[in-house]
């Protein structure tokens, strides 16, 4: 018998196995957190809305979660992973004058009721935005 010299093992995922479990935890993070704005804590989220959102507070609670809703959807499918990526990255950017306006405010949500706990939060907004794109990274 002889061997094709022309067999190539399958090559390996381009995946390094952290970037998915990062992907599927910023997707799943952000479809639950979604969900959360349109249902079991949608008035904690309403008192968080900054007093300078030219627009309703239920209304912004209402878009922002469908957006977190969509986006985390589509980090959990696995498709278009740059797309969501960065998409996600985006939407954790626009959504951080927010959290900013939470802790000049001293808005009380989410056991954040104190300015060091609110600061110690916005730390976590770069880290965020830095998982939904290392997430979705091709090597």
């Amino acid at each position: 018998m002889s061997h094709s010299s022309h067999f190539t093992a399958p090559s390996p995922s381009k995946r390094h196995p952290l970037r998915t479990l990062s992907r599927l935890g910023v997707g799943g993070l952000l479809a639950y957190a979604g969900v959360g704005h349109l249902t079991f804590v949608r008035e904690e989220f309403q008192a968080q809305v900054p007093d300078w959102v030219p627009m309703d507070d239920d209304t912004v609670v209402l878009l922002s979660g469908a957006a977190e809703i969509i986006l985390g959807t589509g980090l959990l499918s696995g498709r278009h992973k740059k797309f969501w990526g960065r998409s996600a990255a985006a939407f954790f950017a626009a959504i951080f004058p927010g959290n900013v306006g939470q802790f000049v405010e001293h808005k009380d949500g989410f056991g954040l009721d104190d300015d060091r706990k609110r600061a110690i939060r916005l730390l976590f907004q770069p880290i965020l935005v830095g998982l939904a794109l290392e997430g979705t990274r091709e090597d």
